[in-house]
C-alpha cells in the first residue's frame, strides 16, 4: 500500500515539476542510485550492483540527449556524463572503487549545484 502511494506521489512529483526541476530529479536519483551500489559492493551482490550501475549510466544518457548544444556548457557537461559513464563501466569491469567514489562526489556536485539552480529561479534572482 505506502510503496503504491509513494509511485503515485513520484508519478504527480514529475508531472507537474519543471525542467529544472525535472533535472533535480534526476540527480537525486542518481545519488541515491550510486550509494545503493556502494553499498551492494560492500556486501558482494555484483549482480544487483550491476544493475544499479546500468540505471546511473541510463540517467547519464537521459541527461546527454537532453542538452541544448548551442551553448558550450552543454557540451562541457555532455563531456562530463560521457566520462563518469565510461567511470562507471571501468568500475564494473575492474572493480576499483576509487572510480565509483569520484562518480558519487561528481553527483553529489551536480546535485548540490542544480538544488542551489532550481532555489534561484524559483525565488526570481535567477533570471
Amino acid at each position: 500500500m505506502q510503496n503504491a502511494q509513494q509511485l503515485q506521489y513520484l508519478k504527480v512529483q514529475v508531472e507537474t515539476a519543471s525542467p529544472g526541476e525535472l533535472t533535480l530529479l534526476l540527480y537525486q536519483e542518481t545519488v541515491r542510485s550510486l550509494l545503493k551500489a556502494k553499498q551492494l559492493y560492500a556486501q558482494g551482490n555484483y549482480e544487483r550492483m550491476v544493475e544499479v550501475l546500468h540505471k546511473v549510466r541510463s540517467i547519464f544518457n537521459e541527461l546527454i540527449i537532453t542538452l541544448d548544444l548551442q551553448y558550450e556548457i552543454s557540451h562541457n557537461l555532455k563531456e562530463l556524463y560521457l566520462f563518469y559513464n565510461n567511470y562507471l563501466a571501468q568500475f564494473i569491469i575492474n572493480r576499483d572503487e576509487t572510480l565509483l567514489d569520484e562518480t558519487l562526489d561528481f553527483a553529489k556536485g551536480m546535485l548540490e549545484t542544480w538544488k542551489q539552480a532550481v532555489l534561484l529561479v524559483k525565488s526570481g534572482k535567477g533570471n
